[in-house]
């Protein structure tokens, strides 16, 4: 039996950034237990394959559609190879996993390769993915499992063709039509994935307005960008009944404005979220006051240490809901490991940019104008379109524009919202300045260079 001083359960960028500040700022001797890859969701079936098909499929259209007037001739006769594209993807994986095995080794982090499970407080079992099945001892524990897609209890859901994101990164053929069950990111990142490729996209959306947890305007521009730019059809306020076998396809029914659909479409992807991971994470001889940790609504609920219900568990990232992003899980890890060694947790977690790689992309951090009039704060709201900016003219940038809020009287930065091109790099600045406390003066006083993107900061600050 092997003893050590923290055991990590989950290799995602939560687990493993955490397993590496516990071996290198504090020096313990740390075991991470990964079922599947290293870099977990985010790296294998999340952010790193969806950008990395997204790059590929932006300059495919921006070819095909700009390519005469930029002076490139014969983007007629272009095309995408899926193949070709799958094989990229998982290069770029590959390579990726490789870095994380190479940081495992340089600060001597034990990987175990298999599910692990909670047998007690400090006791944690390994069923190896090579058969073999080992119990762990150490001082902490900190579960890091992520989350996996969510699946509604839709009837015909279980039918061949009806895929989550994880099977989706993976398709060998193109269709020629998706229905896309949700608005989301998720959702809204394969419609601007597949619409681009020409394929037929509709959208079935239950909330009000895609991408719902963002500013309202966000979600009008973007529903405006997918449907004028790649033909796609989406419906909002609208409840799917069932899906059901046809001889064309897949038909998705659904209710809107009291009103009964179909659409017909050869696959169908389930995006209506994911949720915490929490399956398996016990062991058959588990003991009775792990089983019964505390959970709300499947999350593995933690106090402000990150500490869960049973002393020396801790959970972060998607398995304890909130915000289920990947720097936040990263952010999450890093504090958890330096309050339980006795430091400070250094990261604010008050500023959670969220970001949506479409053409243009959307971030927002912070609080919008509607949210700052729902709370009753007095704000000032400033917003520049891209439309006046070089760079964006010059790329030929589609509709964009950046908004700030500030505290009326004292001009502090409280959020903003982006729709442009680079606006998840350019959102740092804005999640810095809401950290750091900046004002909109603090701000104009940067010089920003010409011709680029971020000068459009400059010029809505003034």
């Amino acid at each position: 039996m092997k003893n050590y001083d923290l055991i990590v359960i989950g290799g995602g960028p939560g687990g493993y950034e955490a397993a590496i500040d516990a071996a290198k700022l504090y020096n313990k001797k740390v075991a991470l237990v990964e079922n599947r890859e290293l870099g977990g969701t985010c790296l294998n079936r999340g952010c790193i394959p969806t950008k990395t098909l997204i790059h590929t499929v932006e300059m495919y259209r921006g070819l095909k559609a700009h390519g005469e007037e930029i002076g490139i001739t014969g983007t007629d006769g272009i095309g995408v190879s899926l193949t070709a594209l799958q094989a990229r993807k998982n290069a770029v994986l590959e390579q990726l996993r490789a870095g994380i095995a190479s940081l495992m080794k340089v600060n001597k982090i034990t990987v175990y390769e298999g599910r692990g499970a909670i047998i007690d407080s400090g006791r944690v079992e390994v069923s190896l993915n090579s058969g073999e099945v080992l119990e762990l001892t150490c001082d902490d524990i900190l579960l890091a499992t992520g989350s996996a897609p969510a699946v509604p209890p839709i009837k015909g859901a279980e039918l061949e063709g009806v895929l989550t994101s994880d099977e989706m990164l993976n398709l060998s053929d193109m269709p020629k039509s998706i229905t896309i069950i949700g608005g989301g990111v998720i959702g809204c990142e394969f419609a601007s994935i597949f619409g681009a490729l020409g394929v037929k996209v509709t959208i079935v959306e239950a909330l009000d307005r895609i991408i719902a947890n963002l500013d309202k305007e966000l979600g009008q521009s973007l529903k405006l960008l997918l449907t004028k730019r790649h033909g796609a059809d989406v419906h909002t306020g609208a409840l799917v009944t069932e899906i059901r076998e046809s001889e064309n396809g897949l038909v998705t029914c659904f209710t809107e404005k009291e009103q009964s659909f179909e659409v017909c479409s050869d696959l169908v992807l389930m995006a209506a979220g994911r949720r915490p991971e929490t399956r398996r994470l016990f062991a058959d001889n588990s003991s009775e006051s792990v089983k019964c940790i505390e959970l709300d609504r499947g999350a593995v609920v933690v106090n402000e240490r990150y500490e869960t219900s049973i002393k020396r568990i801790y959970a972060i990232g998607d398995v304890i809901g909130g915000v289920q992003l990947a720097h936040a899980a990263t952010a999450e890890g890093r504090n958890a490991v330096a309050m339980l060694y006795g430091a400070k947790a250094e990261i604010d977690m008050n500023a959670v940019p969220s970001c949506i790689y479409t053409e243009p992309e959307i971030a927002s951090v912070g609080i919008s104008p509607d949210i700052a009039k729902q709370e009753g704060l007095d704000v000032i709201s400033k917003k520049y379109t891209m439309s006046a900016n070089g760079k964006t003219v010059l790329s030929l940038g589609d509709r964009g524009f950046i908004r700030i809020t500030a505290d009326k009287e004292t001009g502090r930065i409280l959020g903003a919202q982006m729709m442009c091109e680079r606006a998840t790099d350019m959102i740092s600045q804005f999640t810095q300045a809401i950290v750091c406390e900046l004002t909109i003066d603090d701000i104009a006083k940067s010089i920003f260079p010409h011709p680029t993107f971020s000068e459009a900061i400059g010029e809505a600050v003034r």
